[in-house]
């Protein structure tokens, strides 16, 4: 008798109901050094931010958030998602920018039972059959943001456009989306080495083809250096330049100035938005950074507040993936961009707008919000995803 009392004290632990986690373990894993350090850089302090304003918490919990540069090198990826998911047995990660960096290590992180959160890209390859109850993307699918403007060039009834972009997942489904939208004509469809920085090739070849438009994604430096020589060439007054709006951000806008006036870009998000949650964002960004936020500072943040709403919901719980998971695709937060919520493969559906670089009142360039190009816009992909 007394061995089964004292069998029944050992298990009776066993029997009730988990405590909440002391803490939340987050792997922000994200590119911090070369030509596309600046996006890195703003999504880690976007995301930042709502932990700092909640007194270093998410949910209510502490927030332990581990940063690691990627350098935009998958190897370099491996060795951090190995760190993450073995040695730190974090809860989530996130922070990726680039899809030629998540694609080779996203596999392993979701074997291990792992949560990704996007901030940025949105691979097709899990947007269809392949997408995953463990994966989350709170920015857009790769051909949303490029497809506002493919549908916007065809409504200004441009009838030879030419496309460049670099040579990787991103950059190939950047086209696909602009493409999927536009139907006129094509003067030519370049892509670049990921990473380059020398466009005098490629502008000769424009100034040969003499198109009625280009429609160019080249993130970060890229897009910097492609833009300034584009106008030192002398090309801007007689062939307009179309992007999405992560090639015409604050970041690029700083550093390329004046020859980015005019230039209309499409986006999901801008920071001049009407709503009371990103008036508190951008002040707030604006005081702790001293910079008006990007794109990827938006998203990065909404990636956040979406964990923030989830970790909530579970009680603190986040040893329960699957509890957290389903969390995840259900949080209820105040976006930045207004409305927000997830498709069944857990990608966002969402209003995409268009974008004017100008220089206002002050003499301050920046993005101007013109109108919106799709409203409730889900990505091509979803009706693939047989999550219910």
């Amino acid at each position: 008798m007394t061995r089964l009392i004292a069998a029944a004290l050992i298990a009776l632990p066993l029997a009730l109901p988990a405590a909440a986690a002391d803490k939340v373990k987050i792997g922000f894993m994200s590119t911090l050094s070369g030509p596309g350090a600046a996006l890195g850089v703003d999504m880690r302090d976007g995301f930042n931010l709502v932990v700092k304003n909640a007194g270093g918490k998410l949910g209510g919990l502490a927030a332990e958030v581990a940063v690691v540069d990627d350098e935009q090198k998958p190897d370099t990826a491996r060795q951090a998602v190995e760190r993450f998911t073995k040695r730190d047995r974090v809860d989530v990660i996130t922070g990726v920018v680039f899809s030629n960096v998540l694609l080779p290590v996203l596999p392993s992180i979701l074997e291990s039972g792992t949560i990704f959160i996007s901030p940025n890209t949105g691979p097709e390859d899990y947007a269809g059959d392949k997408c995953h109850p463990r994966f989350f993307v709170a920015s857009w699918q790769n051909e949303d943001v490029p497809g506002a403007m493919g549908q916007k060039v065809q409504d200004l009834g441009k009838k030879n456009v030419f496309l460049i972009a670099p040579n990787y997942p991103g950059g190939r489904e950047t086209l696909n989306g602009f493409k999927r939208y536009y139907k006129g004509g094509y003067a030519d469809e370049v892509y670049t080495k990921l990473g380059q920085l020398d466009y005098a090739a490629e502008i000769a070849d424009i100034r040969a083809k003499k198109p009625d438009a280009v429609f160019f994604f080249l993130p970060g430096g890229m897009g910097i250096n492609f833009i300034k020589q584009y106008a030192s060439a002398g090309l801007a007054k007689d062939i307009p330049l179309y992007t999405p709006g992560y090639s015409a951000d604050e970041d690029t806008i700083k550093a390329v100035g004046e020859q980015l006036v005019g230039v209309l870009n499409s986006s999901q998000w801008a920071h001049d938005l009407d709503n009371p949650a990103n008036k508190k964002f951008v002040a707030d960004f604006q005081k702790e950074y001293g910079r008006l936020p990007t794109m990827y500072a938006s998203q990065s943040y909404d990636a956040a507040l979406m964990l923030d709403a989830a970790i909530k919901a579970v009680q603190g719980k986040v040893e329960d993936k699957d509890a957290l998971a389903k969390a995840l695709r259900t949080a209820k937060f105040d976006s930045v961009r207004g409305k927000f919520r997830l498709n069944n493969n857990n990608y966002p559906v969402q209003d995409y707008y268009l974008r004017e670089v100008v220089k206002d009142a002050s003499g301050r360039i920046t993005n101007r919000t013109v109108g919106k190009i799709f409203s409730d816009h889900g990505d091509a992909f979803a009706s693939k995803c047989k999550m219910g």
